[in-house]
């Protein structure tokens, strides 16, 4: 079979994408091959980031109607029609689907291949029947969700954050098993338009990706519509005969047993590398004990002018950050200029109602590392502010973890309203060349609006032992 050769390859349809662009705009004559055994455009907006928001943001504003009566808002929630929530959201995403597939198709210098690729040598890629091989490769072949090793799982009609999407009638009963970012926002919305949703965590925390006490107000919060079950294994599921799902649960601390039986199961239970298919060791490419590519701070792969980058490297799978990797690989592949990755600063959010948002370190890693007298903890509550108290938004947040001889901002975690925005004031800060707090002093917050929350954090610094006496308070108000 012959050998058909490129001057870059390039798997997946996302932040990829961002390199073969920015190449071809400066070099037409370039010979691309892409490659995507999926819908283009990456999981973001296939299947992740982008519709989820979309099903998010009616879930928001059911939020609202809930808390209306608060402000004096007599308001009736008559009826929510599901299937035009699901409806609005494949019309937003179908069309830019439709439109990068074309756009791929009709390039006059782009190849490209809607199927499998696998390496058979370095190098060297099987797609379909065709052989292709370029000595410039670009591995963002994301991720899928991870199914655990759960007795009778393989015979249980269950949905993943690769199905979810497609249903078209609302569930009366879900069980998502899973207490992460996709568990939450999922038990977030589906809670909001209707179903009865059962979220079932093997951790102790739910959220254990966030500080404990951020996890705890969310958990107050969400409880008041969705039943939250932590530090319990799904042992079993069956389908019943009318196709119905059993799941028996069991207690890890106690060792107790329980059933549920549900219309619907999401396995919502993290994600999965996609290196089987891939087979990184037929082209050299090392990887690690899960699975993941192994990428060095430049984001080479153990083969030279192989890189990887997004979920491929298991690090942070977040969009942002990999369109932020495709930045760094794009210097060091095509500019040559040596530029080292950065993790100080990886933001993230999660869009429940209220919502949560996160930059840096927590402040485990943070006394881990610089030790508790050289750190600094700064608190301040919405309903500390004027825009908070007309928003009634008294039991959220802002925390933030500063080194105190330096003045350096270390992390920032945020619960409440517009966490994601707010965040970024911190996010701009950590990024410049100080990466101090002393620009929010200098400089004027508009009164009142919500960002005063963030300025007020910065002004409350206090002991971590000191911290953890006011958070104690404040959760048990």
């Amino acid at each position: 079979m012959k050998t058909k050769k490129y001057d870059l390859i390039a798997i997946g349809t996302g932040s990829a994408m961002n390199i073969v662009d920015a190449i071809l705009s400066k070099n037409p004559d370039f010979k691309v091959a892409v490659i995507d055994k999926d819908e283009p455009g990456g999981i973001c907006l296939t299947r992740a980031c982008i519709p989820t928001k979309v099903l998010l943001y009616p879930a928001e504003l059911i939020k609202q109607i809930w808390r209306a009566e608060e402000f004096g808002i007599d308001i009736n929630l008559n009826r929510i029609n599901f299937r035009k929530i699901m409806d609005r959201m494949h019309s937003l995403i179908n069309p830019d689907i439709k439109m990068i597939k074309r756009g791929l198709s009709s390039a006059p210098n782009i190849d490209y291949y809607q199927d499998v690729a696998e390496f058979t040598e370095p190098y060297t890629l099987k797609v379909g029947k065709d052989l292709i091989s370029s000595n410039f490769i670009l591995l963002c072949t994301g991720s899928k969700p991870m199914i655990p090793e759960i007795k009778g799982i393989e015979h249980v009609d269950y949905h993943t954050s690769d199905t979810i999407l497609n249903i078209t009638e609302l569930p009366e009963t879900l069980a998502i098993v899973g207490g992460g970012y996709i568990a939450a926002e999922y038990g977030h919305f589906f809670g909001c338009v209707g179903s009865k949703v059962t979220i079932i965590g093997r951790n102790p925390q739910f959220l254990p990706q966030e500080e404990e006490e951020i996890s705890e107000v969310l958990r107050r919060e969400m409880s008041s519509y969705v039943d939250i079950i932590t530090n319990h294994e799904v042992r079993e599921i069956s389908q019943l005969s009318d196709g119905k799902k059993k799941l028996i649960i069991e207690n890890r601390e106690t060792g107790e047993k329980n059933s549920i039986t549900v219309d619907e199961v999401l396995i919502a239970t993290g994600r999965a590398p996609n290196s089987d298919i891939l087979k990184p060791e037929k082209g050299g490419i090392k990887t690690d004990r899960g699975g993941w590519i192994i990428v060095n701070e430049y984001l080479e792969t153990s083969q030279k002018n192989i890189w990887a980058f997004g979920d491929a490297t298991g690090r942070h799978m977040f969009k942002h950050v990999a369109n932020y990797e495709s930045r760094v690989v794009y210097y060091n592949a095509v500019l040559n200029k040596k530029v080292k990755v950065d993790y100080h600063a990886v933001p993230h959010a999660v869009f429940t109602y209220p919502e949560i948002a996160s930059v840096g370190v927590g402040e485990r890693e943070a006394v881990n590392k610089f030790g508790k007298e050289k750190i600094a903890i700064g608190f301040s509550k919405f309903g500390e502010t004027a825009k908070g108290r007309a928003m009634n938004a008294k039991n959220y947040f802002v925390k933030v973890i500063v080194e105190r001889e330096t003045d350096r901002i270390l992390g920032s975690h945020i619960i409440g309203p517009h966490a994601s925005i707010l965040i970024q004031e911190i996010i701009n800060l950590m990024n410049t060349s100080e990466g101090t707090f002393h620009p929010i002093f200098e400089g004027m917050h508009i009164h009142p609006a919500l960002s005063e929350v963030v300025e007020g954090a910065f002004y409350s610094l206090m002991s971590v032992d000191t911290y953890h006496h006011v958070i104690k308070h404040h959760l048990s108000e």
